[in-house]
């Protein structure tokens, strides 16, 4: 997509004028602007550093409470890349990146008391000798003096088509003994319930209706962990983490309806889906002193069983029932092996790393037909069962370094080794060599206006299963095996443009731009297949601004907006027509609003907020399928930070009747050359969510 010139929105955003002083923070003035203080070594450019006094009056429980409430800053988890590799995500733990691949990074902010954060700083990654980063990035501080808890639960409500939800929560515990620092948790945050229901349409290629169908869904997922963490922090360079977490997975689906056609008996049809699994996580690092440097090794593996099964049985009125059955089972294996060096030299900081990383998926699958007896008749289903592992080996050289007192610069370079062997139908073994790496500058030519710029090389990581063949009943699609699966690439063009206005807030832009190779999509496998592929050329663009205004200084004491806008576009040669088209299920609109009034001398607050998304349709051989859920999500909630002591919250969501929708069309043959078979049209209602949540500390 065309994107906006960067110089110019440089030139506009630095020309805007502070438009108030900053002020000190009670209960009814404004939130002050962060202290400016040089960065400690690294840079003399100023870093923003926010206190818990800043976070006062939204009565934070933890990190992630307080982070979330710094003007501009949007957490951004770790990209999934290959292994570990160099730090991706924006978030730091006391200076360092976290080990562990596991937990994102509300679970590992949500684990931190409020009481045990010193300090936030906001600072330019580009300036801090941690390789890979640009961009603001947050650098939490933190120490557990002393045995804290913390806990919430979040329970929710549905009046149509769902149940409740009562298991949503978390619990977590901090303390230190000396040198030796732990933490315990056990998190159910990810659960929910969810469901929807209501007609769905079917037309002929004429625009004739020949099926009516009357459906409802709902879903239980619940994702229990219970998690460990021991940090060893003596005096020197010496520092030491060990970690963990076993977690189990139940999720489950169930969908019932009737279809009605002219001229056939009414049909009762069933769908269910069980995805119950579970794995774990052990990792640890150590780092200490040696020569004119510091040696961090760092160690991982993590293991997940995931069997998964999918049944459809039909009964028609008066008749035998048919059905399809779809299982697998594999087990996915990681370990990784990781060794850093650092130390500073020719005015600036060097790292070498090194990296071996082995990742395996074994899986069996099978397809069964429910014959009249009732029962399910296994049919064969090769291409689904095999495995696919990869050996990697990776060296990077980075090296980052103040240029002036406004200008840092950071360059990484390198390389990956990998050998892919997939075993079972159609085996093979391939190597790969690609070079790696990134340039990145970041100018803060004042205290209140920073831009960031980084050009990088990726290597994105596969799922195995897509190597595999798959049936997805609900649709009667199949995609086939493909051996012949690379990882995606992309030159990556990005820029970061942060403007603060002091007391009002401050505004985000960020550019991004990606050059691919080996687009990852559904292509052609033989004269009627398809399955998951690579598309040689791709591209896509996007434009992402962030904005957060507080309004004390117009006088509007305790309200502050939160706005996003992104706009993306993408760009690939259909595998199949070989006209252009986007990227399948691509998001290329989201438009966020949220607003917060924390009530002047008292414990109360309130807000509201909405978004809206659009999305491109997914495509296969045959059809293009657009699944979506809106066009708007509002919600309203209400929050009293002083109920004995805890922080207790009601909301109430999708307030504007977002429904759930499908638009989908099949046609007889391949899309744009063949004849449409059916349309079909969904329309279904989701209906109000009531939220409660009650947080506190112990």
């Amino acid at each position: 997509m065309r994107l906006v010139s960067l110089a110019a929105v440089a030139a506009a955003l630095s020309a805007v004028p502070a438009m108030a002083q900053e002020t000190s923070p009670t209960g009814d003035t404004p939130p002050p602007a962060p202290t400016e203080v040089p960065a400690g070594g690294v840079s003399s450019a100023a870093r923003q550093v926010y206190t818990p006094a800043d976070f006062t009056r939204y009565a934070p429980n933890n990190a992630y409470d307080m982070l979330r409430q710094v003007p501009g800053f949007q957490i951004r988890d770790n990209e999934q890349l290959r292994g570990l590799g160099q730090a991706t995500g924006n978030v730091l733990f006391n200076g360092e990146r976290p080990s562990n691949k596991g937990d994102d990074m509300y679970t590992q902010l949500s684990r931190i008391p409020a009481g045990n954060v010193e300090r936030i700083e906001i600072v330019d990654g580009a300036t801090l000798d941690i390789p890979g980063l640009s961009g603001q990035v947050a650098n939490i501080l933190y120490r557990a003096d002393s045995f804290s808890g913390q806990f919430s639960w979040k329970p929710e409500f549905r009046p149509h088509y769902t149940d409740p939800l009562f298991t949503r929560g978390d619990v977590s515990v901090r303390g230190r003994s000396g040198t030796v620092e732990y933490e315990v948790a056990l998190n159910n945050d990810g659960a929910r319930r969810s469901g929807a229901g209501g007609p769905t349409i079917i037309y002929d290629g004429a625009g004739r209706v020949i099926e009516r169908r009357k459906d409802s869904w709902n879903t239980h997922f619940d994702t229990p962990k219970l998690s460990g963490r021991i940090t060893w922090d003596p005096a020197g360079d010496t520092i030491a983490n060990i970690g963990g977490h076993y977690q189990r997975e139940y999720d489950r689906y169930y969908e019932d309806g009737v279809r009605v056609s002219p001229g056939q008996p009414d049909r009762v049809r069933r769908v269910r889906e069980i995805d119950d699994s579970w794995n774990y996580e052990v990792s640890g690092d150590y780092q200490f002193g040696v020569g004119p440097g510091k040696l961090k090794l760092i160690g991982l593996r993590r293991f997940s069983h995931e069997p998964y099964s999918q049944e459809i049985i039909t009964t028609p009125e008066g008749g035998i029932a048919t059905g399809d059955r779809f299982a697998q089972t594999g087990d996915i294996g990681e370990t990784i092996a990781r060794g850093e060096y650092q130390w500073k030299m020719f005015g600036g900081d060097w790292q070498l790393s090194g990296e071996a990383a082995f990742n395996t998926l074994d899986n069996v699958a099978s397809i069964a037909i429910l014959d009249p007896s009732g029962t399910f008749v296994d049919q064969p289903f090769e291409g689904g069962t095999g495995g696919v592992s990869e050996d990697r080996y990776e060296g990077l050289l980075s090296f980052g370094r103040k240029l002036s007192d406004k200008l840092n610069f950071q360059i990484i370079a390198g390389a990956e080794h990998s050998t892919i062997t997939q075993t079972g139908m159609n085996g093979l073994t391939r190597t790969f060599f690609r070079p790696k790496g990134s340039v990145s500058l970041a100018w803060t030519p004042t205290a209140d206006f920073d831009v960031s710029v980084k050009l990088r090389r990726r290597v994105l990581q596969l799922s195995f299963y897509d190597f595999l063949a798959r049936a997805f009943l609900n649709d009667g699609n199949q995609n086939e095996s493909n051996n012949d699966l690379r990882p995606q690439q992309d030159w990556t063009y990005e820029a970061e443009i942060n403007k603060k206005f002091g007391a009002w807030g401050s505004s985000k832009v960020q550019l991004t731009y990606r050059d691919v190779e080996d687009r990852v999509d559904v292509v052609p496998i033989g004269a009627n297949g398809e399955a998951v592929g690579n598309i040689a050329k791709a591209k896509a663009g996007a434009v992402d601004w962030t904005s957060t205004i507080n309004l004390d200084p117009a006088g509007l004491k305790g309200v502050k907006v939160n706005t996003r806008v992104l706009l993306q576009k993408s760009s690939l040669r259909d595998p199949f027509t070989g006209e252009k088209r986007q990227w399948s299920g691509f998001t290329d609109k989201v438009i966020e609003f949220s607003f917060r009034h924390d009530i002047p001398g008292s414990d109360l607050a309130w807000g509201a907020g909405g978004n809206y998304a659009h999305y491109q349709p997914n495509y296969r051989r045959n059809q293009t399928d657009k699944t979506w859920e809106g066009p708007i999500f509002a919600n309203v909630y209400i929050e009293h930070k002083n109920v004995m002591g805890l922080t207790v919250r009601a909301q109430l969501s999708n307030m504007y009747n977002a429904r759930s929708k499908r638009n989908r069309t099949v046609y007889t043959g391949v899309r744009g050359e063949s004849p449409i078979a059916f349309v079909e049209k969904r329309n279904r209602l989701i209906g109000p969510m009531f939220a409660f949540s009650v947080r506190g500390t112990f």
